[in-house]
């Protein structure tokens, strides 16, 4: 060791030879959903189609009929998936991937969020670039966290951050030219220039009496011994989603199986349908 050189300090713990974690990455994935998969009413269900459809015949009205010169701004297609919770806006994300044969890239707000200001934008750039490379569906879920209405008060660091986002939001849409889905829950939350920019709106309601049939059915295991009928619960109970019926039936399966019993009983399947419409009156207020 030379004089005048410095043996720096090792910080207990840290291995000198691990390299740095890496950045956030977007990544595409296989739809997890079919159309098939979701009960959905008829003019939904025909919407999505006409969603699909839009992006599938793209290249012929553009391209083929000329629409890139009078439409020089609207090659950019933009779904927006609006409705209650548990109405099936995710899942009818997935469907569409599927039916135009494309991974789906899932984008929710706590992915590009970071408690440093200027760093959302960064990642919000970097889900745009994974979907664009790989050829996906970027679909934003929740994404009227990121484009809500314009903060005017901007008092703190943070509401500099929020306008920030949604205007680099804003400009990746313009230049992105191909398809992009979002969903929420609260499309009242939108900023009006967001509005603007989406192609087709499709709101997602709660199920009808006859949807909501096929949902308790949907949700029966055929191995189930029980003494459920379908028509019963979906004609007593109304306010369900999807969402709802699905684990009302698998509450009431896990305390079937606590009490032993040899079925599951219609009364306790009550009891937990009952548990979540009480805590979602609760949560209205």
């Amino acid at each position: 060791m030379t004089e005048g050189s410095e043996i720096m300090p090792v910080k207990k713990g840290v291995d000198l030879n691990e390299k740095p974690a890496e950045e956030n990455v977007f990544v595409p994935e296989e739809p997890r959903y079919s159309l098939e998969d979701i009960i959905l009413p008829d003019s939904t269900r025909e919407q999505i189609l006409d969603v699909a459809t839009y992006a599938e015949n793209s290249h012929r009205v553009f391209e083929l009929w000329g629409f890139k010169r009078t439409h020089k701004f609207s090659k950019r297609i933009g779904i927006n998936l609006y409705g209650a919770p548990g109405t099936g806006k995710t899942m009818a994300a997935h469907a569409i991937a599927r039916k135009l044969g494309k991974k789906i890239l899932i984008v929710n707000y706590a992915d590009i969020e970071s408690k440093y200001v200027g760093e959302t934008p960064k990642n919000i750039r970097k889900a745009f670039e994974a979907a664009k490379n790989s050829g996906s569906i970027l679909f934003f879920d929740e994404a009227d966290a990121i484009l809500s209405k314009r903060v005017t008060n901007m008092t703190q660091a943070v509401d500099v951050s929020v306008n920030q986002t949604r205007s680099v939001m804003l400009m990746l849409m313009n230049e992105y030219e191909d398809f992009i889905i979002f969903a929420t829950n609260f499309i009242e939350n939108f900023d009006p220039a967001f509005m603007r920019r989406i192609s087709m709106h499709v709101k997602f309601e709660l199920p009808d009496e006859i949807c909501r049939e096929k949902l308790w059915r949907m949700y029966i295991p055929p191995e189930l011994p029980n003494n459920l009928d379908t028509a019963e619960l979906a004609k007593k109970y109304d306010g369900l989603s999807g969402s709802d019926i699905s684990t009302a039936m698998l509450n009431a399966a896990f305390k079937a199986a606590r009490l032993n019993a040899d079925i599951l009983d219609k009364n306790l399947v009550f009891e937990a349908v009952e548990n979540i419409l009480a805590s979602k009156a609760a949560n209205r207020g």
